[in-house]
């Protein structure tokens, strides 16, 4: 029995003030975008103004009455939630790991990023939308933000679970900064149970050739670009969650302009949800730790880019890899296709979180001391300009030296103690929130 229909968008609208580029131009065009009527529920990240916040909704409120901005950090959560039915309820959850204060270049720790939930009451059916905006990558090769990610995406895992309570439907919908080989994608995906509603490697959401907004640069790093933009969909006790259709919906450019909508692709699923037969019921029951989960894809890539999928049993995590060793070759048209076993691959990428978390806990351990030492040899150099007599003359260059050594002396003593303990605690919540799953799954698999 089919109980509802949802479109679900996501986008990044990439909404920094005074660096992004055509900001206003391209929210005007967003606005009129979904002010089309063919979305549902509306999930936005990098909306990091009120005034943005606020002519987003006005401008949609004739089909999107019901929204809902997170109020976070110094910048706000930068997430917006435009929904065609009423928010119920709503809730946010601030990630304990989220980047350095003193990287002000890269100022995701001004944001106050976590995980927002809006509890939408759709046709009679509650429905769970949770956005989400994870710790930006911003060196490949050397990428000192991938364990604060990691915690962040099993922290969000964590958090459906524990609030999906009666719900019909979990989604997920957010810019999540993780691509399908990366572990925080992984670690997501198999301890949170869900779909992954992209079910081909085709699609792209980032740095894409024909975006105005990609740079030569990224472009020849990723000619392809890069999918971390997702939707990720978990059907309720006793419901079948169906990915009807799976699309990159706006165009290349805003209509008689040069420019992109944003700087990434936004991302449509549509989704339907109905209740299983007794023979699907009973063929659930028969086991209680699913060994396989299948399902069936039928894709089609056009000038639109469209996917339709098809989920072959509810609640059960189905997820492509671009990786060949953990995921699995999808056959289009009609044919089907399995991924390993969702315990075994959980387990796998728990283990290498944790070696991620641990590895981080010495690098720590190596700042504070470097910290300490930093501040020991300055409070040296400080105790000298104190007892050397500046020249005539040099007065006011010396007592400025002075406080400039004073200033660095307290942010060592800081990073040393106060911060490095800050940060030692939220990774070390991290890891033993992940070996208690990790300790506890596999016998009480069903639970998990």
């Amino acid at each position: 029995m089919l109980l509802l229909e949802l479109n679900i968008l996501t986008l990044n609208i990439w909404g920094i003030p005074y660096v992004s580029s055509d900001r206003g131009p391209r929210i005007d065009a967003i606005c009129k975008e979904l002010a089309s009527g063919k979305y549902d529920i509306v999930s936005l990240q990098e909306v990091w103004t009120q005034q943005d916040s606020e002519r987003l909704q006005k401008g949609t409120e004739a089909v999107l009455p019901h929204t809902h901005y997170f109020h976070s950090g110094v910048m706000g959560a930068g997430l917006l939630v435009l929904s065609r039915y009423p928010i119920l309820g709503t809730l946010f959850h601030a990630w304990s790991v989220n980047g350095y204060f003193h990287r002000i270049q890269h100022a995701d720790w001004f944001g106050g990023k976590g995980v927002g939930l809006c509890r939408i009451l759709v046709n009679g059916q509650m429905v769970h939308l949770y956005n989400a905006h994870l710790h930006a990558e911003y060196d490949n090769a050397n990428d000192e933000y991938k364990t604060h990610r990691v915690i962040q995406a099993f922290d969000t895992a964590q958090f459906i679970e524990a609030t999906r309570g009666n719900s019909v439907l979990q989604i997920l919908a957010g810019d999540l900064n993780a691509q399908p080989q990366d572990i925080s994608y992984k670690v997501l995906l198999y301890t949170s149970k869900m779909l992954d509603s992209c079910a081909s490697d085709t699609f792209r959401t980032n740095e894409c050739e024909h975006n105005s907004y990609t740079s030569p640069r990224a472009l020849a790093r990723n000619p392809q670009g890069i999918r971390i933009d997702h939707i990720f969909v978990r059907g309720g006790d006793h419901v079948n969650a169906e990915i009807a259709e799976y699309k990159l919906p706006f165009p290349n450019r805003v209509p008689g302009e040069k420019f992109s909508f944003s700087d990434h692709e936004a991302v449509l699923a549509k989704l339907r949800l109905s209740r299983p037969t007794v023979a699907e019921e009973n063929s659930r029951t028969i086991s209680e730790t699913p060994a396989v989960a299948t399902i069936e894809v039928n894709c089609q890539v056009e000038d639109e880019e469209t996917c339709a999928v098809r989920e072959l049993g509810a609640g059960d995590a189905q997820t492509e890899h671009e990786q060949e060793e953990t995921r699995p070759e999808v056959h289009c048209n009609g044919s089907s296709t399995s991924v390993q076993s969702m315990p075994a691959a959980r387990t796998a990428a728990l283990h290498e979180a944790l070696a991620l978390c641990d590895a981080s806990l010495l690098q720590l351990n190596t700042d504070r001391i470097l910290y300490y030492s930093a501040a020991t040899f300055l409070f040296v150099l400080l105790v000298l300009l104190v007892e050397f007599t500046a020249p005539v003359g040099m007065r006011t260059i010396f007592l400025l030296l002075k406080f400039i050594v004073f200033g660095v002396i307290l942010f060592c003593v800081f990073m040393a103690s106060i911060w490095n303990y800050m940060e030692r605690n939220g990774v070390l919540q991290g890891k033993k929130s992940m070996e208690v799953m990790l300790h506890h799954a596999q016998k009480y698999e069903y639970f998990y």
